[in-house]
């Protein structure tokens, strides 16, 4: 079983930063490819980031709306992912979740495991 859990989410002001954190469990860490998905109020859930496994040669991937804002990184010896969000808009305000591929591709599907989720709130 590998259970990802999220932290950082919270309140912050648009045009301020955040950075969320998500500590994933297993010693086949560096294989899993790892992502980030959100879900706003009455919205379908979207994706975000995702960075690849050592397969992928641990490329990062972006959704467009958040592309040059937002950076997803990993720490290996951590069994930690990171996604590093500035310049927040109140449109990011959403749950944030973590998920897991241990298959080591996944970019916007093939994900296995998923955290419980970050409230992520920006005010105008």
């Amino acid at each position: 079983q590998v259970q990802p859990l999220e932290s950082g989410g919270g309140l912050v002001q648009a045009g301020g930063s955040l950075r969320l954190s998500c500590a994933a469990s297993g010693r086949a860490f560096s294989r899993y490819a790892m992502g980030w998905f959100r879900q706003a109020p009455g919205k379908e859930r979207e994706f975000v980031a995702a960075v690849a496994g050592s397969s992928g040669s641990y490329s990062a991937y972006y959704a467009d709306s958040v592309k040059g804002r937002f950076t997803i990184s990993r720490d290996n010896g951590k069994n930690t992912v990171y996604l590093q969000m500035n310049s927040l808009k109140p449109e990011d305000t959403a749950v944030y979740y973590c998920a897991v591929a241990t298959s080591g591709i996944g970019i916007s599907s093939g994900y296995d495991y998923w955290g419980q989720g970050t409230q992520v709130t920006v005010s105008s």
